[in-house]
């Protein structure tokens, strides 16, 4: 968007945007077909052929009171007829409501549209200046219809271009974001070429004429040199503007798509981009605008995914890293259960009882993520979390040892009003997917899994409340095993071989 920055604020709402766009059009028209059609005068004034110096004066004087008549009932009819073209498009801005199909087709053609009230207006000047210098001489008349014609070409096309910059904001405003529903105005390629070939291939042309004209032997006065040296710096510098101008209608839709692209990849998913172009340039800032609605819904589903199974299996599984079944997995596993619920649940509120059990799950959850695990479910009052599946853990055993020692420390610091039982266990297990093809969970089963929750029950008979396996502390690593001690080997519920328990060495 073009203008200061007060502008830029002013165009917040839909009557400043009218009164905003209604200025940058008014300088459009005056610098492309204003000064244009004064730069036109001027070289036909220099260009060869013109008359001799007896008959110059009363030539130029009649060209002069034509181009002020002409221009005192040309500049007001252009002005009412684009105010008339405007109209519907300021009715709809100034309602602020969504634009209709029938309104963005029309903000998107507004700038061909006053570019062909612009064509039509320097259409009658040729024929009027080819009459008016027929008068004079025939061959004076074509002089003025060329240059009138090839002029105004060049005027149309830096007014088009002026244009449809000034009415961006307003298209952005239209299509909202999406796509146009059809491709309006000239391509990319289109626009560039037009450029060059109107605002700069014009003057060369005029320049290769003259040159040829003067080889065929036509007389060359000294204001035809002064005409040769007017095209040259028309133009350079009218070429230069035009295709700034023209490039900027590219440039600046890229380089908007370009800084929102790096906001995404900073975390950004709501970045989007305006869509203030017709052509593919629209189509890419859409596609841009598409693409981070998708990034950004997909990142809600992949939060709100891990939220129930886990960060890491809702990467794994939107990686394509989980298969259907199972594979055996050498994990450590850690079940909690708080004690005495049933008599908590009846002595309190059930809206204290929830709010303890989110104090206490969010305990777990936070030491199970600190050492690497995640809750694989909420069973009640009871938690199971895994270590070492589905993303495999360098000491997984250690690691939930470690994750008991602190759910313990915490609970006693910050939760003295609950009391749990903590088991932990480990060695191979069956991981992967288990359910129906239409509903399923990702879980482990196997002998860690019965070990840890018997391990649990007991803990929650015995002063320590933290229990593990023997076969935890042969996988944990050294500075981890360090940490607990070996005690009496017991044969826990439903097992047949006995298990060693171990404690933690100077437990609280």
């Amino acid at each position: 968007m073009e203008g200061s920055a007060a502008e830029r604020q002013e165009a917040s709402s839909g009557a400043e945007l009218v009164r905003l766009t209604r200025r940058r059009l008014l300088r459009a028209a005056v610098l492309s077909n204003g000064l244009g059609g004064f730069a036109v005068f001027i070289f036909g004034t220099l260009s060869p052929g013109t008359p001799g110096s007896e008959d110059l004066v009363r030539v130029t004087l009649m060209n002069v009171v034509t181009l002020v008549v002409f221009f005192g009932v040309a500049f007001p009819l252009g002005t009412r007829m684009s105010i008339r073209l405007s109209e519907p498009i300021e009715r709809w801005l100034i309602e602020e409501r969504p634009a209709t199909a029938e309104e963005q087709d029309l903000v998107l053609r507004h700038p061909a549209r006053l570019t062909m009230v612009s064509a039509k207006i320097w259409a009658v000047a040729a024929v009027v200046f080819t009459a008016v210098n027929a008068t004079y001489a025939i061959w004076l008349g074509g002089t003025a219809l060329a240059v009138v014609l090839l002029g105004g070409a060049t005027c149309c096309a830096v007014g088009y271009l002026l244009a449809e910059r000034a009415m961006r904001p307003s298209v952005a405003r239209a299509l909202a974001g999406v796509a146009p529903p059809r491709t309006r105005g000239p391509s990319v390629a289109t626009r560039l070429t037009m450029a060059w070939t109107l605002v700069t291939g014009v003057p060369l042309l005029c320049i290769a004429a003259i040159v040829i004209a003067d080889l065929a032997g036509v007389e060359m006065d000294t204001l035809a040199t002064i005409g040769i040296l007017f095209l040259a710096l028309a133009g350079l510098g009218v070429g230069l503007f035009a295709t700034v101008t023209a490039a900027r209608s590219v440039a600046d839709p890229v380089r908007t798509v370009q800084e929102a692209m790096a906001s995404v990849q900073q975390g950004d998913f709501e970045a989007r981009v305006p869509v203030d172009d017709g052509s593919e340039v629209g189509q890419l800032q859409a596609g841009f605008n598409r693409m981070a609605a998708g990034l950004a819904e997909r990142e809600r589903l992949r939060d709100l995914f891990g939220r129930h199974v886990g960060q890491d299996v809702a990467t794994a599984a939107l990686d394509g890293e989980l298969r259907l079944g199972g594979e055996e997995r050498d994990v450590a596993v850690l079940f909690v259960d708080l004690v005495g619920s049933t008599t908590l649940a009846a002595r309190r509120p059930p809206t204290e009882v929830v709010a303890l059990l989110n104090s206490f799950f969010a305990l777990v959850v936070q030491a199970a993520e600190r050492h690497g695990g995640w809750v694989n479910k909420f069973e009640g009052d009871a938690a199971l979390c895994v270590f070492g599946a589905p993303t495999t853990l360098d000491d997984a055993a250690g690691d939930a040892l470690a994750a008991a020692r602190e759910l313990r420390d915490r609970m006693t610091d910050e939760l003295p009003e609950v009391d749990a039982g903590i088991g932990v266990s480990a060695g191979r297990a069956v991981a992967g997917n288990v359910g129906a093809e239409e509903r399923f969970e990702y879980t482990v089963i196997g002998d860690p899994v019965n070990e840890a929750a018997r391990l649990c029950e007991l803990a929650k008979k015995r002063p320590e409340r933290v229990l593990a396996s023997d076969a935890a502390l042969e996988r944990a690593s050294g500075e981890e095993t360090a940490r607990w001690l070996l005690g009496e080997a017991v044969e826990l519920r439903g097992r047949t071989a006995a298990t060693r328990l171990a404690t933690v060495a100077g437990g609280r």
